[in-house]
């Protein structure tokens, strides 16, 4: 998909603000208390998401994750279909105070690699 100049450069200084973490991580860092957190709208997750993870569109992201999510220290791995909305997310949390928000490194598209899935 092409995006704005504009666009993608908002997204590429996200990314080089937060942790990315390889998909081949995900589900160790779940184990471990991790939360994976799906960004992509309701419709987008419905079509397929993580097993276990949460769904909270970008959209909303900033108005309802405290209720969510309301230990500022959870690690949380956000994730979209690649990159970007993923990694903007993980920068807006973390500016939030979400010392530990990550995105997930190709996002869903990468986790279903994995699996055999792509």
């Amino acid at each position: 998909m092409a995006y704005s100049t504009k666009f993608q450069s908002l997204a590429d200084a996200a990314r080089a603000k937060v942790d990315e973490v390889p998909a081949q991580e995900v589900a160790a860092l779940m184990a471990s208390g991790a939360v994976a957190l799906d960004i992509r709208d309701p419709d987008e997750h419905a079509k397929g998401h993580i097993p276990g993870s949460v769904n909270l569109s970008r959209g909303k992201l900033e108005m309802n994750v405290e209720d969510m999510l309301p230990d500022f220290e959870t690690v949380i791995l956000c994730y979209c279909n690649a990159y970007n909305r993923g990694a903007l997310s993980a920068a807006s949390l973390r500016e939030m105070g979400y010392s530990n928000a990550k995105f997930i490194a190709g996002g869903l598209n990468a986790w279903r690699k994995l699996q055999g899935d792509a």
